[in-house]
């Protein structure tokens, strides 16, 4: 597993409140629909929120 994937489950676990709070709203599609993510790697960069669609 690389340091960049590992590093991503450490800060989906430990969220800050803001994380959390945006990630509540996030997660059950209540913006347009769209289907997020949180902590994914992209390249040598872990972005917070991403939306793939």
């Amino acid at each position: 597993m690389t340091t960049a994937i590992t590093r991503a489950r450490e800060l989906r676990s430990n969220p800050t409140n803001a994380e959390r709070t945006l990630w509540r709203h996030l997660r059950l599609r209540q913006i347009h629909g769209h289907k997020f993510r949180r902590q994914r790697p992209i390249g040598p960069y872990i972005i917070d929120f991403v939306c793939l669609e």
